[in-house]
């Protein structure tokens, strides 16, 4: 078997949480009512953070063990690593990695879509500049 390197398995990791997040959207709102919208938001949390974990990776930048998509974003551009536009709008995420998942939060499905096309978004750059 072929070793992977962590910023291989981070991305995996992080397709892998968005493939989840949007198979539950999918059945969320074909009615399931076992899910919430929390869970769903927890995988796309998720996803942007060891997206974002996995291009310090690649990049061989240290990173604390940390679930604050603003403090990685902060290192990435301390170390002028290029980004996509707008990846601040990752950061309400952050809420999501822990405490959002033991609370009743009452968000729109609306902010669940615009997650989800922000990190194809994120996942597309990312993977062009890692397998490149």
């Amino acid at each position: 078997m072929e070793f992977l390197k962590q910023y291989e398995v981070l991305f995996k990791k992080a397709k892998t949480d968005l493939k989840v997040a949007k198979n539950l959207l999918e059945d969320f709102e074909n009615g399931d009512e076992e899910l919430d919208l929390e869970v769903i938001v927890f995988h796309l949390q998720q996803s942007a953070e060891k997206c974002l974990k996995a291009l310090l990776a690649y990049n061989s930048i240290h990173f604390t063990k940390t679930h604050n998509i603003k403090e990685l974003i902060k290192q990435i551009k301390i170390n002028n690593i290029a980004i996509i536009e707008n990846i601040e709008l990752l950061i309400p995420l952050t809420y999501y990695a822990v405490e959002g998942r033991y609370a009743i939060i009452n968000d729109d499905l609306e902010d669940s879509d615009k997650y989800i096309v922000m990190l194809d978004i994120l996942l597309e750059f990312v993977s062009d500049r890692i397998t490149s």
